[in-house]
């Protein structure tokens, strides 16, 4: 496969991610609550998926994230035989895939000349603290062996590897083992595939497992099949330094894509809003400059801010 990631930067100076998915699937009266958390609606209402990755185009999303962060064989067990489950994430990168390509049927040749050549749909994969559902995909307080951690990924891989997934997401990854793990099950099983790489992280310098960002962006420096390198699902506040930390570790492009500003208590699994927060509109110019080439929003971020964010790109 071409590393369609860097194929689309020789033409944009940056790229626009979309948003958060299951915020907006709770304003299309998905409930969210269950261990599956977003992945909920790929069973209950595929519709609503459908058109949250539509709202994130028209809003100037270069990439679509599948619906697939939570969801896993393993994970849609509870109530569907093998079969189904594994039919519930091929149905999250169709349901991407149509999206994208009904809307880019509308646009003019104008309208498609201000965003990516190739706009990409990007394999979610969540970290096994995920699955677990207890918060530790904020601590990375877990811990597998690199085979278990291979043999718990490979099945979803292999499932959106199939049904025609650009590059894998392999975001909010808090456990430097198991992102290791990952880029070597990526080598032996997915070679033509590329993958880019957002750790979950405690401050701007260290992963939530304590391993510094500095150390962990320079160990896949020289991985081929790591297309970008960056962090998701933290405070805004926190991206400009986290770039500048990133930066003299690596020559790939850095992604990020924070949440909203709004603030998480991991235990009730709640938010509190915060309207003091700052906006994307003022914050995406300071992460161009200080290097990012992807930018898009993680948890509680709607099409307005990625909106936001494609002005600023464009």
């Amino acid at each position: 496969m071409i590393n369609l990631i860097n194929e689309n930067l020789k033409s944009k100076r940056a790229l626009v991610l979309d948003g958060a998915m299951a915020t907006e699937l709770e304003k299309r009266g998905v409930d969210t609550s269950s261990s599956l958390w977003s992945a909920t609606a790929l069973i209950n209402n595929p519709a609503a998926v459908k058109d949250v990755h539509t709202s994130y185009f028209k809003a100037g999303a270069d990439i679509a994230i599948t619906d697939t962060y939570q969801a896993n064989v393993d994970a849609f067990k509870i109530g569907f035989n093998e079969a189904q489950s594994e039919n519930l994430i091929t149905e999250a990168v169709r349901l991407a895939i149509e999206a994208r390509d009904h809307f880019y049927a509308t646009l003019s040749v104008s309208e498609r000349a201000k965003r990516a050549l190739y706009p990409l749909i990007a394999g979610s994969v969540g970290p096994y603290g995920a699955y677990l559902a207890d918060g530790s995909e904020y601590t990375g307080d877990y811990h597998l062996s690199e085979d278990a951690y291979k043999e718990f990924h490979q099945r979803r891989m292999r499932l959106m590897a199939e049904a025609g997934v650009d590059v894998f997401a392999f975001e909010t990854q808090p456990n430097f083992a198991e992102t290791k793990a990952l880029a070597n099950l990526l080598k032996a099983k997915f070679p033509d595939h590329f993958a880019w790489l957002t750790f979950s992280i405690k401050d701007a310098t260290h992963l939530c497992d304590g391993t510094p960002l500095a150390e962990a962006a320079a160990y896949f420096e020289n991985d081929p099949q790591i297309s970008a390198i960056g962090v998701n699902c933290t405070s805004m506040n926190l991206i400009e330094a986290c770039i500048k930390t990133i930066a003299p570790n690596t020559s790939k492009p850095i992604i990020v894509y924070p949440n909203n500003g709004d603030l998480y208590d991991p235990k009730t699994k709640t938010w509190t809003p915060n309207p003091n927060a700052t906006t994307f509109a003022e914050l995406t110019p300071k992460w161009l400059a200080a290097g990012a080439k992807i930018i898009g929003g993680c948890c509680r971020t709607t099409p307005d801010d990625i909106r936001q964010v494609a002005a600023v790109v464009q």
